[in-house]
């Protein structure tokens, strides 16, 4: 008895470390006050200032514009570079494989720092563009880390046979090999756009004078103080969070 009440007590301490800093980020959302330190009054004013902010609001299209392509992309070219690891010989396999890995393993500091090079080397001019070009090369070796378990349960007699009963390759792999790899394409296209909505350091590093990320916006008003609008954008996404995920999580009803 003791000892599961000292377990839900730990657990419970665990929960609240966790999601206290939340709690608090969603009470000031709703402080009339502007200041942190002096709780004015329950006010919804500082969501109506949110939507009339037009630097936060473009900053949030930026955001959702290139984690969505950028996730995009790298889940498109991820899952062809996994058809194509799949095909080599164990060794060349492993290999490619520990190339691939390289990027999550190594500090983004570094993988920021090395495309801010290459862009200058090649002349390109720094914004949305850039980042993009950024998002899609850190986000394709997580797709490959996704995909890849998935491709290696095909079995490859059934997309032969599919070959031999006169489809095509390519209707053959969307018939037949495509629904098998789905649910590891759908992780990787969830993982990337969450890196990419997530990242900081590497837009830091190739975002250009005048264009921000949610990120990069924050970290620029930290210097002279956040504003409370960006309280109540963090409420929003965290609530919007918090739906999808119950909803995911939804149990369907048992048909009688």
């Amino acid at each position: 008895m003791i000892k599961t009440t000292a377990q839900k007590i730990y657990v419970g301490l665990i929960f609240l470390f966790l999601y206290a800093p939340i709690l608090t980020l969603i009470l000031l959302s709703f402080n009339a006050s502007r200041t942190r330190a002096k709780w004015g009054g329950f006010s919804l004013k500082w969501y109506a200032a949110l939507f009339r902010n037009r630097e936060i609001i473009q900053a949030l299209w930026n955001t959702l514009l290139i984690a969505f392509i950028a996730s995009l992309a790298a889940t498109v070219i991820g899952t062809v570079a996994c058809i194509a690891i799949n095909g080599m010989g164990r060794r060349k396999r492993a290999v490619v494989m520990g190339i691939t890995n390289i990027p999550m393993l190594d500090a983004e500091i570094v993988t920021g720092i090395s495309l801010m090079l290459l862009f200058i080397s090649l002349g390109l001019k720094f914004g949305l563009g850039t980042i993009l070009l950024s998002h899609i090369t850190f986000c394709i070796p997580y797709v490959v880390l996704s995909v890849m378990p998935r491709m290696k349960q095909v079995d490859a007699s059934v997309y032969e046979a599919a070959l031999d009963l006169g489809a095509s390759p390519v209707l053959a792999f969307f018939k037949v090999v495509f629904p098998d790899i789905l649910p590891g394409v759908l992780s990787g296209y969830l993982m990337a756009f969450t890196m990419s909505l997530d990242d900081f350091i590497i837009t830091h590093f190739t975002k250009g004078a005048g264009v921000d990320t949610l990120s990069t916006k924050i970290y620029t008003e930290v210097k002279k103080g956040i504003k409370p609008e960006m309280y109540a954008l963090s409420t929003i996404i965290f609530v919007i969070v918090l739906l999808l995920l119950f909803l995911v999580n939804k149990s369907p009803k048992e048909k009688t």
